[in-house]
């Protein structure tokens, strides 16, 4: 009888010391903590950490997730805990596939997620081809969300713990990407449980705080990057009610976002205003009042479908969906359109709503993630 061994502990049919497994390492205690317990139970670890952007301007900066402190840190774990390390320039191709998309959709009036195309187009299509060049036998990394295997093979879910779950930035993807992937965080209860296991590997990122930022947006300050990106996309222009009347100048299109009610210089009114759409074409804000912000039917593309039918196999798939990653999910119709455009809509109203976010559909009653897509404004 053929002799089948047994599978370890990443689900793969290989003796551990047989197991090359490549990390993507963001000098973050979470990447760091995957590589030294992979490296601890004697898998084959291969650390890889991607240099995204200009790396004299990231040596100033703090916090963000590519910064050359972390490249350091990174490298400094590897030699900690005795495993190979390489830095990859991806410079050129991140700003070409994420940092121009989202300059240009800011200045399109749109609220850009440039975290989930990095993950989408660099971190699991790019990097990913490039642990297999490696003769990795999978890819693993920092991420808090689970992969769970099902009837018909990988599912996504969302991590354990709903504070730091990152379903809503890995919604895109793929069903052969997921194959591949490892998340060895996604099911801890508590980011306590990650630094306690850093300590217990004596790692110099024990104690390191976790990035906020956009790794390409000092202070987040998206205005400031754009100008630097786009020259002149500041330009001047009116603020307007929904009927038109002018109400005030803004400095620029791009200085505002869906669902501001700060800093729009118009106060002494009886009613607050807030911004309900932007038309960068007209260099104009439009403002209203907070219950023009409700929105109950949402366009959305790009869908990348996690389910087990086809996604346009019925009229209507009745689910949860997540529309900023900050809000929990709530209940929604979803009707597709095609199989990757859907009409979703919302059984409650959402305030805020903008084009460029993602629409990320959940189980109603488990963790499953079934993909999602992004929101646009329509035909």
């Amino acid at each position: 009888m053929p002799y089948d061994p047994p599978l370890n502990s990443l689900g793969l049919p290989k003796p551990v010391a047989e197991t090359r497994v490549v990390v993507a390492m963001s000098g973050g205690v979470d990447s760091s903590v995957v590589a030294a317990e992979l490296a601890a139970e004697g898998y084959d670890v291969v650390g890889v950490t991607l240099q995204l952007y200009d790396h004299g301007a990231a040596l100033a900066k703090k916090g963000a997730c590519c910064a050359g402190r972390d490249i350091h840190d990174a490298r400094r774990v590897a030699e900690e805990m005795g495993f190979a390390h390489y830095v990859l320039d991806y410079e050129s191709h991140f700003r070409d596939s994420v940092i121009d998309e989202f300059a240009d959709a800011y200045l399109a009036g749109a609220t850009p997620v440039p975290c989930i195309r990095c993950n989408e187009r660099v971190k699991f299509r790019d990097l990913l081809e490039t642990a297999k060049d490696l003769g990795a036998d999978c890819m693993a990394t920092g991420h808090y969300i689970q992969r769970k295997t099902g009837p018909l093979g990988a599912e996504l879910h969302r991590a354990a713990d709903p504070v730091r779950d990152q379903s809503y930035f890995l919604f895109s993807t793929t069903r052969e990407q997921l194959d591949y992937l490892r998340f060895p965080l996604g099911h801890l209860e508590t980011k306590a449980e990650t630094r306690a296991l850093a300590a217990r590997h004596g790692l110099s990122v024990a104690d390191k705080p976790d990035s906020q930022d956009i790794c390409f947006v000092p202070d987040g300050n998206y205005a400031v990057v754009i100008e630097k990106l786009r020259p002149g996309a500041a330009d001047k222009g009116e603020i307007v009610d929904l009927q038109g009347n002018v109400l005030g100048t803004h400095r620029g299109v791009i200085h505002y976002t869906i669902g501001q009610r700060k800093g729009l210089g118009i106060g002494g009114l009886a009613d607050p205003l807030y911004v309900v759409r932007l038309d960068p074409d007209a260099r104009r804000v439009i403002v209203g009042p907070k219950s023009a912000l409700a929105t109950r039917v949402v366009p959305v593309r790009e869908i990348n479908w996690l389910g087990d039918a086809p996604f346009s196999s019925q009229p209507e798939w009745d689910l949860e969906v997540k529309l900023r990653s900050t809000r929990p999910p709530a209940p929604a119709i979803i009707r597709p359109l095609s199989d990757t455009e859907a009409e979703v809509e919302l059984l409650t109203p959402e305030e805020g709503i903008s084009p460029g976010q993602a629409c990320v559909f959940y189980a109603p009653d488990s963790s499953r993630v079934f993909g999602g897509g992004w929101i646009w404004k329509g035909r």
